[in-house]
Parts: C-alpha cells; structure tokens; sequence
C-alpha cells in the first residue's frame, strides 16, 4: 500500500518571526526535497481535515483551549512565552496539525495506507493538557493517539519520540496508561528538562548525553527499546519524528546522521509489520537545519514507504 504524505496549507502560515527557527521554511525543505530525491511522486499526497474541538479536548484543557482563543491575534504576534508566538494564523494551524494524524489513522483504518507522514507544524510534543509550551500549541499525536484509543478500540498502542528533546507532554498524558508504551531518548540536560526521573512503567524514556552518536543511540534501540516493543506487541505505532538529533542540527548536540533515521524507522516498520499489520503514523516534530532536515524526512519516509 502507499505511503500518505499529510499536510494543510494553514500549516506554512502559522509563523513566529523572521528570526524563529521553527519556520514555514522547514515544510518547504522537505517538499523540495520530496522533489528532487523522486519520491514526491510514490506517495499519496491528502490534505488534512482539521480536528475538531471534541478531539483536542480529549487530551488538552478547556482553558487552554480558551486561553488560545482569547490570545489569537488579529494582526502581530501574541506571546505564549519567550520561545512559543502566536499570529492570526497559528489557531488555524494548530487545528490542521492535530487532524493530519485523524486524517491519516482513518485512512489506514479504511484499508487506504498502511503508513502515514503528517509534514506539519506547529509541532505538538512539548504540549502539556494544560499548556503550550517549546513551539508546540496541542499536541499533535497525543491527539490523534486519544481519537484512535476511543474509535478502534486498540489495547496496545506504541509512542516513539526519537527528537533531540524530551517529548514531555507526551509523556505526561500518557504515564500510567498500560494500553500505551512509550519509548523515546533524548539530549539531557537540554529543554524542557523536565520528567527525567520516576518515568511510569509504561515510559522506556532514555536520557543521553550530548555528542551522543548515531551508535549509541542504535545501541539504546536495540538494548531498551525493542525488547519492551517486541514483548508489548503494538497493534498500532505512532512516532514522534524530530530530526533536530542531526548532527547539522543548532538546536541540539547529538550527532545523529541520515543512516541513523533510515535505520530506526526500518526496525519500526518491521515490528510493524509482525504486530501491527504495518500500521505506522510519523509526525514531524523538530528539525531546524533546513538540508538536514529535508534529507531526513526524505529517508524516513522512503524507510516508511519500504521504497
């Protein structure tokens, strides 16, 4: 089956100033990279139906739902804080970004795809239920993972976050939840700094340190990783795909490569397609070196596409 390529164009409006690295530019790196590398036209291009209020509610606040409401700007920029902007846009793009996984689960549901990328932004993992936080407004797969548990009714559902940064939001919706195991590393100390000690006994969360290189994190992979993968047994994968691990990357200091990405999404796909029947949904979460971050959505998604 395809691999779908999920986007809206509400998600390049979204944008926090000329200096912010987290810019409409990135979407553009990876179309043009999608493009040039060939694959553009092996994966079935959707536009997102954005979520509704219902599905972001069922893992955010009603206030803060009503906090980004009251803060949307009709022109400018409104402050969430120093890091996280909002402009008249950002509502709009939010709502995209957390329905492209919707989108993208009903598909694979519908017997569509077996695979899923969401290329879109704002990203979604540093989202708390009750706040916005590090570029992120909802969280995108916390979202689309609530919706799945409530509509298909899946008992095993695996998170993967393999950005530079700790998913923290992800985590604390989910710590405790047995139908959910999630497994991520991460750059520590670095943002958000927080949630590194006491991870529930559903959290395979693995601190790193910097420099750490494309070996030692195959190493956590393969040594903490799979062995809870292959024994939970997931009916379903969702991955949190940041790419800010590269070592091009400014924003973090791992010293991951292109190799690296395509080697963890093809360990996902193959445990996906013994326990899950290949389905697999990918978001973009970070990745701010613009070549970096082209080339490496590029080979994920290849890896996804079995290309």
């Amino acid at each position: 089956m395809q691999t779908l390529y999920i986007t809206h164009p509400e998600c390049r409006l979204h944008e926090m100033g000329e200096w912010h690295p987290e810019s409409p530019h990135r979407l553009d790196a990876i179309n043009d990279q999608l493009i040039s590398s060939g694959l553009r036209g092996l994966i079935d291009e959707r536009e997102a139906v954005p979520a509704q209020e219902a599905d972001i509610l069922r893992v955010h606040t009603p206030s803060l739902l009503a906090q980004l409401r009251r803060l949307s700007p009709v022109r400018g920029y409104a402050e969430i804080d120093p890091d996280t902007l909002m402009n008249s846009h950002t509502l709009a793009a939010a709502f995209a970004a957390a329905g492209a996984g919707i989108t993208a689960v009903d598909a694979i549901m519908a017997g569509q795809a077996s695979t899923a990328f969401c290329s879109v932004r704002p990203p979604g993992h540093h989202a708390r239920p009750g706040q916005a936080m590090g570029f992120c407004f909802f969280n995108n797969l916390a979202v689309t993972v609530a919706y799945t548990l409530e509509k298909y009714g899946f008992k095993r559902i695996a998170i993967i976050d393999f950005d530079v940064h700790h998913g923290n939001g992800t985590e604390e919706i989910f710590k405790e939840d047995s139908r959910i195991l999630m497994c991520s590393f991460f750059q520590h100390p670095l943002f958000p700094n927080v949630c590194t000690e006491n991870p529930g006994p559903n959290m395979v969360n693995v601190p790193m340190p910097a420099h750490a290189d494309g070996a030692a994190l195959r190493e956590i992979v393969e040594s903490r990783w799979m062995p809870r993968l292959e024994a939970f047994q997931p009916e379903i994968i969702f991955i949190s795909a940041g790419f800010d691990g590269h070592r091009d990357d400014m924003l973090g200091e791992f010293d991951m490569l292109e190799s690296d990405y395509a080697w963890i999404t093809e360990k996902l796909v193959d445990l996906a397609d013994r326990s899950a029947q290949g389905r697999i949904v990918s978001f973009l979460e970070g990745g701010y070196d613009l070549s970096a971050l082209g080339r490496s959505v590029a080979v994920h998604i290849k890896a996804l596409a079995k290309l």
